[in-house]
């Protein structure tokens, strides 16, 4: 039997179980309390709960017959009006099952809906609502109409803090027969950054590699790049070596594959977290570079050019506030 995707077998069942959003949990559980629920919105980062607590609020709601009062779309794929006006129609005009007081329908990804869709949908939700709750899911508000907005109770999903995410995952990895230390753990958090979901399929890729999990391994797995690498490249380039910065630059997007996009955001991540030692007045320069660059990259610049003009201008940045004393740190050992 295929191993189960671990995102989905330790996908907590019961709104208690959810991982930190107190505030949310305890408005949502009032709701469910009482019955007395209005449609939803959350909203806010991937991989911080929406889907889980949604999931959740049907499991108390509906018990073991939950599938039966429950459509769920993910509106990504299913976003057009069509959609709204024959599933979503058809299964909100028919009367719930057993005792249960309404059906739910639960739209994922509900900012990626078409305008026409969304009108159609605000339409519906008045028309059923004696029978019927919507839960959209969204990562941007701004992505939902406001007509939808005003019917809906908000809630905001906040990234999920560090000590939770990897509590979290030491338990999985406790309970799958997983060695991992701390290092790995920490490393596994600079790549997810608050989102659970990343973070537990990339323990799970890891874990397929090696029993024991190293940063090093979480690393390769996920093509993703160590942070020393990124502070030698910064540092080499304040020193004012553009060629070595433009042959480690190359090294990393073509031996390693890694994006000029990733690079990019790695590079301010260093910068601007304090782990490469300049003035604030630097890093204030940095960030109008790297968000200018990020600008020409999304409109489809050579990703190359684009980095070795960073670096050019990094180098003039060390120039001008005297950083060309940037010690390199230890070279990484050569991947085979």
């Amino acid at each position: 039997m295929a191993e189960l995707i671990w995102v989905e077998k330790y996908r907590p069942s019961r709104i208690d179980e959810i991982i930190d959003q107190e505030e949310v949990k305890e408005r949502i559980k009032q709701f469910v309390k009482t019955g007395n629920m209005p449609h939803l919105i959350f909203f806010g980062p991937p991989g911080t709960g929406k889907t889980t607590m949604a999931l959740a609020i049907a499991h108390e709601l509906y018990g073991d017959s939950w599938r039966e009062n429950v459509l769920e779309l993910n509106a990504s794929d299913e976003r057009g009006i069509t959609t709204i006006r024959e599933r979503v129609k058809e299964f909100a005009r028919t009367a719930p099952m057993g005792k249960a007081p309404y059906k739910l329908i639960i739209l994922d990804e509900a900012d990626n809906m078409t305008s026409d869709a969304q009108q159609a949908l605000r339409r519906m939700m008045e028309m059923y609502a004696n029978v019927t709750r919507f839960i959209l899911l969204a990562n941007y508000l701004s992505g939902i109409i406001e007509p939808i907005q005003s019917r809906c109770a908000l809630f905001r999903f906040a990234p999920l803090p560090k000590d939770a995410v990897i509590a979290r995952l030491r338990e999985i990895a406790s309970r799958e027969g997983v060695k991992i230390n701390d290092e790995a753990l920490g490393a596994i958090w600079e790549i997810s950054q608050g989102d659970m979901r990343k973070a537990i399929n990339t323990l799970q890729a890891a874990a397929a590699t090696a029993k024991e999990i190293t940063p090093e391994i979480v690393y390769k797995t996920v093509g993703f790049i160590e942070p020393k690498e990124i502070i030698d490249l910064v540092n080499i380039a304040f020193s004012g070596d553009f060629v070595k910065a433009r042959d480690k630059l190359r090294a990393l997007m073509y031996e390693h594959g890694v994006s000029g996009i990733e690079i990019l955001k790695a590079v301010q991540r260093r910068i601007l977290s304090g782990e490469v030692q300049i003035p604030e007045e630097a890093k204030v320069e940095v960030a109008e570079i790297v968000a200018d660059i990020d600008y020409r990259l999304t409109e489809g610049s050579d990703e190359e050019i684009q980095l070795s003009a960073l670096l050019a201008r990094l180098m003039l940045i060390g120039k001008k506030y005297g950083l060309s004393t940037a010690k390199e740190t230890k070279a990484p050992a050569k991947r085979r």
